[in-house]
């Protein structure tokens, strides 16, 4: 949730539109879908002004990586391993986790790179050894041209990992020099979650040619997007798109509503500092706690790595379920991620206060003292 559940501009919004007009498909051009595209792009770097709605994260990576490949004329798509980019379609090929995914045919033509993760990589975190990585992918297992390389600010799923400093930047350019397109899925960082940046990317210096957006786009509607230039998106003119329910006009309204209720509530601001509380608390009783490994993330989307031992940094999932469940008897429901379970995610909605943060390290800091 972005703005916190049953807000009330976001609750107006949706009651006016499900009274007027239910139910219209991208067959016809509804002016609320139309005002909120215009919002949303003025919310993204100058020529990111063309944008496809859709109902999920998953419908909105798969569209990207097809657009990126109607564009391109290539097929390889480059995806980072430990990433989460959705449960069906392209998007489940490019989701590098054995735990979601199943023995079906998927990933075809997907090429998972190194992970610049500075605490478990392989790199630490020298990111510019990574983009080498990515580099030399491209030119061992691909034929030299690639449609497109997608990523997250943020790890989510994986563990809520952010990308090593010095990595993204030589990445794109080494995806570009190869005819692809730079996809940053912003599914779960953006809408100003990090706290310093409205989206996850632009902390790393780069502008993308796609941005995928979802989840806290609708505060809980289902609904997603997808970001580009007017070239890129033209390759998709060429055959016929639809989508049924994407971007509906009682969405379209939701997500309006969103947009600006994250702007009068100052959520970025407050994701910052409300953020920095909690973070700050959390490496406090990492210093208490040899159980935790790790501390990380920005704003609030914090990542917790539980280990049973620091130095070898061997994962601890049953300790982090049993934190887990005690949050959860103290109605506190947090997030599990990382390829052994062992990374508790705190993402609550960015209208957390002050008070609620006290709240959550007062019972988090109980939960480790019962382990």
């Amino acid at each position: 949730m972005s703005v916190g559940h049953c807000h009330p501009r976001v609750l107006a919004a949706v009651r006016a539109q499900q009274e007027r007009l239910q139910h219209t498909t991208t067959i016809y051009l509804h002016p609320e879908v139309a005002l909120y595209a215009s919002e949303l792009a003025a919310k993204l770097p100058p020529g990111l002004d063309t944008l496809y709605f859709v109902n999920s994260g998953t419908e909105a990576n798969d569209l990207a990586l097809l657009m990126a490949r109607a564009y391109t004329g290539a097929y390889d798509v480059l995806a980072l391993r430990h990433a989460y980019h959705g449960g069906g379609g392209a998007p489940y090929g490019a989701t590098a986790h054995a735990t979601w995914r199943h023995a079906v045919p998927a990933g075809d033509g997907i090429r998972h790179v190194l992970c610049p993760d500075a605490y478990r990589g392989a790199f630490g975190g020298d990111g510019a050894r990574y983009a080498a990585d990515l580099g030399e992918a491209i030119a061992t297992s691909t034929p030299g041209r690639v449609a497109a390389f997608i990523h997250e600010s943020i790890l989510g799923v994986g563990g809520a990992i952010p990308l090593a400093d010095g990595f993204l930047a030589p990445a794109y350019a080494s995806v570009r020099a190869a005819g692809g397109v730079c996809v940053a899925d912003e599914v779960q960082t953006g809408f100003g979650r990090t706290g310093s940046h409205y989206w996850g990317f632009e902390a790393h210096g780069v502008v993308p040619d796609m941005v995928t957006m979802a989840k806290g786009i609708g505060n809980g509607l289902p609904l997603g997007a997808v970001a580009t230039t007017r070239e890129i998106a033209a390759a998709l003119a060429t055959r016929l798109h639809f989508n049924t329910f994407g971007g509906n006009p009682v969405c379209a309204a939701g997500g309006r509503a969103v947009l600006a209720a994250v702007e009068a509530d100052g959520c970025q601001e407050n994701a910052r500092r409300v953020g920095g509380m909690v973070e700050t608390g959390l490496r406090e009783l990492a210093v208490k706690h040899s159980i935790i490994g790790d501390v990380r993330g920005a704003g609030l989307m914090l990542g917790v790595d539980f280990v049973s031992d620091r130095g070898t940094k061997n994962a601890a999932p049953a300790e982090a379920a049993a934190v887990m469940e005690a949050l959860k008897d103290a109605g506190i429901l947090i997030g599990k991620g990382g390829l052994a379970g062992n990374v508790l995610r705190v993402k609550p909605p960015m209208c957390w206060s002050e008070g609620d943060a006290a709240f959550f390290l007062e019972a988090f800091g109980g939960a480790l003292k019962a382990l």
